[in-house]
């Protein structure tokens, strides 16, 4: 049973960080792509930012380049973690984050963790 668990989400103010994790556990044959989606209030789920399997390859949304830095540590067969640094939060970045990880050829999702950016 793979398993996805977002960690890190709150209440900051403009300018502020936040560091998001999520937890990928499991029988891991295969971890290929991994990202983080945000949904905001009344808005479609957006894709944020997507790392490659090896950490080599990453894209980010225009709205959060130079502000967000993804990365991932693939620690074992049964355990990976995937990150987001998020700098310089504005108010437009308050949304549920979710994971998102291809394991052994199938996407799971994790429940999403609220961010919330508001002076």
């Amino acid at each position: 049973q793979v398993q996805l668990v977002e960690s890190g989400g709150g209440l900051v103010q403009p300018g502020e960080s936040l560091r998001l994790s999520c937890g990928v556990s499991g029988r891991l044959f295969r971890v290929a792509r991994m990202g983080w989606y945000r949904r905001a209030p009344g808005k479609e789920r957006e894709l944020v930012a997507v790392i490659s399997y090896n950490g080599a390859g990453t894209n980010y949304a225009d709205s959060v380049k130079d502000r967000f830095t993804i990365s991932r540590d693939n620690t074992s067969n049964t355990r990976n973690t995937l990150n987001l640094q998020m700098n310089n939060l504005k108010p437009e970045d308050t949304a549920v984050y979710y994971c998102h990880a291809v394991v052994n050829y199938s996407p799971y999702w994790g429940r999403g963790t609220q961010v919330t950016v508001s002076s």
